[in-house]
């Protein structure tokens, strides 16, 4: 990959990281103030990470302008290895079924996300 790749990567590692810390507060904050529940918590988090995935995808493919689909899967696998590894290295658990489901559901939509970035970025250099 080249320079460019990698720091759109970066782009969309940082861009998924900030807003699943913004989410964690305000998760929290519901949690505490409110009468949410936590079985409703689970699925909320799961659309939470999809579109937070998405998002951070989208952002790598228009910062990487080119192999959208490529960026976006390295940004949804950075960050199952990030969950990985704190959740193995801080706790001493793999991944269960479930989750190693949901984290293909956070890859899917990185990859649709730089991909879609990556037209979007497309169309913006062509109008110019």
């Amino acid at each position: 990959m080249r320079s460019k790749q990698w720091v759109a990567l970066l782009y969309g590692w940082i861009i998924v990281l900030g807003l699943m810390m913004v989410a964690s507060f305000v998760l929290a904050l519901l949690l505490r103030f409110t009468t949410f529940n936590e079985p409703a918590l689970s699925w909320v988090t799961f659309v939470i990470g999809l579109i937070s995935l998405f998002l951070g995808g989208l952002a790598a493919g228009i910062k990487g302008k080119a192999k959208g689909w490529m960026i976006g899967i390295f940004t949804g696998a950075g960050f199952t290895l990030f969950v990985l590894s704190v959740q193995y290295l801080g706790y001493q658990h793999g991944f269960s079924l479930e989750q190693s489901l949901h984290h293909a559901g956070y890859m899917a939509a990185a990859l649709f996300g730089g991909a879609v970035g990556v037209n979007i970025a497309g169309e913006e250099a062509s109008d110019k």
